[in-house]
């Protein structure tokens, strides 16, 4: 594992560290993705159209869809100076860019590539992923909603009209976005792998209703999406009929590979942790950093950061030498969401009273701990629950037997609903 850059990595980094010195926007705060404000929203525009025309919004695309043409660990190392520069503007881009893109790149013909890779890479398109729903969330194989073809309807062209009706849930950002991609069933006789189908959508399309989900935190960012005859074409198929669930593992390992991260901050929250127990008192009227217990847990919580630190400093190696990254993906986010949930915890237990307030004006630290708390439970499920990690982990790194799947071979129009 090699902690430096190369002599055209180092010459890179500088070159993108002036270009953000110069470029990049100060004092404007980010928000959480789908909770972004007008003026929010209006920043995050202007500075992903800003980096498109530099070449660094997609450093790796190639530049005839609007990328850089560049590498992977280039990539990377702009990801890495945009956040030392405290820069957070990219959330209504993430799922666009992140997995839905990808995936049109991946199966759709030119002419849907030209009509939307380039203006998703500069910021004029927002985009969002419709998978999970209220009976299917990890199990994507599992979802009902259906699309039903319309064969009265097929034009000159021989293209016709798919009918969409379901519903889909935890939708991030659909109440602004322009387009989505979605998984439907379109052959109930099959079984569940086998019967779908993905189609890109115009999230402005008759029929769509999109309705918030008011989280505990606070934040709106979720959706509720609901379908009622809303007609598709399909021209706008993305993969082949019925082969919806191989189009949607292209989407799901683009998702898994952004959440999953890689390197990250030195100790991670411990830091920040060790400075909250600075500025605490004990009965004693000395700071909680002194106290021996609570210096043990925030250095068990930096130990495990930094172990992260450095699984991620493996794929980086890897990816330098033009090599492919093995599963540390999956573990670092399996260890990473689970840690800072425990460390949210300990740090909110750590402010006895004083932790049930969020207001940051009165709270310590802002309230950075308390918004990690109510956030954090939702890391163990975004771009896969610990379960399903567990299992990728298990069957495909450590080559442990497959789970028993007695849905396996059963069409799933026989499947049980539970009702």
């Amino acid at each position: 594992m090699d902690f430096n850059d190369t002599p055209e990595e180092a010459e890179y980094r500088a070159k993108v560290r002036a270009w953000l010195e110069e470029n990049a926007p100060r004092g404007v705060k980010g928000a959480s993705l789908g909770d972004e404000d007008e003026s929010q929203m209006d920043a995050c525009k202007a500075w992903q159209a800003k980096k498109a025309a530099a070449g660094y919004a997609q450093i790796r695309w190639p530049k005839e869809w609007g990328g850089g043409g560049g590498t992977t660990i280039q990539s990377v190392i702009f990801a890495q100076e945009e956040s030392r520069m405290g820069v957070q503007l990219g959330g209504p881009f993430a799922i666009g860019l992140g997995m839905c893109i990808p995936t049109v790149m991946a199966t759709a013909d030119d002419e849907t590539k030209k009509r939307f890779v380039g203006p998703a890479v500069r910021g004029e398109t927002i985009w969002c992923q419709l998978f999970s729903e209220p009976a299917g969330g990890s199990d994507v194989a599992a979802i009902r909603t259906r699309a039903i073809k319309d064969e009265s309807s097929v034009d000159e062209n021989g293209d016709f009209d798919w009918v969409i009706n379901g519903q889909k849930i935890w939708t991030s950002g659909a109440h602004y976005a322009d387009y989505g991609i979605v998984l439907v069933r379109t052959d109930p006789d099959a079984v569940k792998h086998k019967g779908l189908t993905m189609f890109w959508i115009d999230m402005k399309s008759p029929g769509i209703e999109c309705k918030n989900i008011h989280q505990m935190s606070g934040a709106r960012g979720f959706n509720e999406v609901f379908f009622t005859d809303v007609r598709v074409k399909d021209s706008q198929r993305l993969g082949a009929l019925n082969d919806g669930w191989n189009v949607s593992i292209i989407t799901l390992m683009n998702e898994r590979a952004s959440v999953g991260g890689g390197g990250g901050a030195r100790g991670g929250g411990a830091l920040k942790a060790l400075q909250v127990a600075q500025k605490i008192r004990d009965e004693n009227g000395d700071p909680l950093s002194n106290n021996t217990t609570v210096r043990e847990k925030i250095a068990e919580h930096y130990v495990r950061a930094e172990g992260l630190r450095f699984t991620g400093m493996r794929s980086l190696t890897a990816l330098s030498q033009g090599k492919t990254p093995g599963p540390e993906q999956s573990v670092s986010k399996l260890v990473q969401a689970s840690a800072m949930q425990d460390l949210a915890d300990f740090m909110v237990d750590l402010q006895d009273q004083a932790g049930i307030i969020r207001d940051p004006a009165h709270a310590v630290e802002n309230a950075d701990f308390q918004e990690m708390f109510l956030g954090t439970p939702g890391g163990r499920i975004a771009g896969g629950t610990d379960e399903i990690l567990r299992n990728i982990i298990a069957e495909r790194v450590l080559g442990l037997p497959g789970e028993i799947r007695v849905d396996k071979n059963i069409p799933f129009k026989d499947l049980p609903t539970g009702r």
